[in-house]
């Protein structure tokens, strides 16, 4: 794989090349995997000689089979990751529900929650659309999220989130109950056919606002895309060049055809099978609850934690986990 990477001519095809480049990021996520779980083997199979031998290895001993466990789990959650497009990028898209300043201040700590989430991850990010709130917060955030599986991982952060606190915003200190919502999307191949005729889109253009906006230009850089026969709206307002907003924004409007393809391909099947899966807006999958008491409880898999800072600084992967094992 390495060796194809380095050919000059796939790189003469981006598309191609990309492709390429995921499918080895996701290999050497599997071989770095196996080769901790054989160091790991190594290790505890000394110190289990060792320990026969007379030798005090208790600690080390114990120490080692911890983080062999930890290893092994790791494994055991990659092995879940083995959907159509589990290995790919995600763009993950957050708005905030009703409720004005409070869901706008609620939506910038969800997005602030999954940039850290990413960091410890080591993968990149890069905004794509970033709206500011009137007061605070925002109103809504497109960004994508690169590495391996990606949205295998982040998959699992679909639906509505609740937050529960005494609000900074109220001079009386009453608690207020806020909503935001979280999509997310497959980054999907340009070999992977989504039709979209160009009479079917009305693009528009303006000038960039909002956090980086002024940074950008004074000039209508800033694209918006409104795919008409499904009403799905999208834009970007990153990039100094309009053509490249319009290829970001052209990315985000495959990725959510392509979803809304498989959605509407999902709920035939639900059908068939006389099931229904709620997934729209209002589908409360985690509550977050800094007041009276302080929780995090994941309603899909009843997982609960009392680390709430630890949450908010991106720490999501036992409720990641949690779900994929209940897939």
């Amino acid at each position: 794989m390495e060796g194809k990477l380095a050919k000059p001519d796939v790189w003469a095809d981006p598309a191609k090349g990309e492709k390429l480049s995921r499918a080895r990021g996701a290999l050497q996520a599997d071989l770095d995997l196996i080769h901790k779980l054989n160091v790991c083997n190594e290790e505890v199979s000394t110190l289990v000689e060792w320990a026969k031998e007379g030798e005090s290895v208790g600690d080390d001993l114990v120490s080692h089979l911890d983080t062999w466990q930890e290893e092994l789990e790791a494994a055991e959650l990659q092995k879940l990751l083995g959907g159509e497009h589990d290995a790919t990028n995600a763009i993950v898209s957050i708005h905030p529900g009703a409720g004005g300043t409070e869901s706008q201040d609620w939506a910038e700590m969800l997005l602030r929650m999954y940039l850290r989430w990413a960091e410890k991850h080591e993968f990149k990010t890069e905004m794509i659309d970033y709206q500011e709130g009137e007061e605070a917060g925002l109103k809504s955030a497109t960004f994508t999220v690169t590495g391996p599986y990606a949205y295998g991982y982040l998959r699992a952060e679909v639906g509505v989130h609740r937050l529960v606190r005494i609000s900074p915003f109220d001079a009386a200190k009453r608690r207020h109950t806020s909503f935001a919502s979280v999509f997310v999307f497959p980054e999907i191949d340009q070999e992977i056919d989504v039709d979209i005729d160009e009479k079917d889109l009305r693009i528009d253009t303006f000038r960039s606002s909002g956090k980086g906006g002024q940074h950008v230009n004074v000039t209508d850089s800033a694209v918006r895309i409104t795919h008409l026969p499904s009403g799905i709206v999208t834009q970007c307002q990153n990039e100094r060049s309009q053509y490249r907003n319009k290829e970001m924004a052209m990315r985000v409007l495959r990725a959510r055809l392509y979803d809304l393809r498989l959605k509407e391909q999902q709920e035939k099947v639900d059908a068939m099978h006389d099931t229904k899966k709620d997934i729209a807006f209002g589908s409360q999958i985690r509550s977050y609850v800094f007041q009276p008491y302080r929780m995090v409880k994941d309603h899909r898999t009843k997982v609960e934690t009392g680390g709430v800072d630890r949450v908010m600084d991106g720490d999501l992967d036992v409720f990641i986990k949690a779900f994929l094992l209940s897939k």
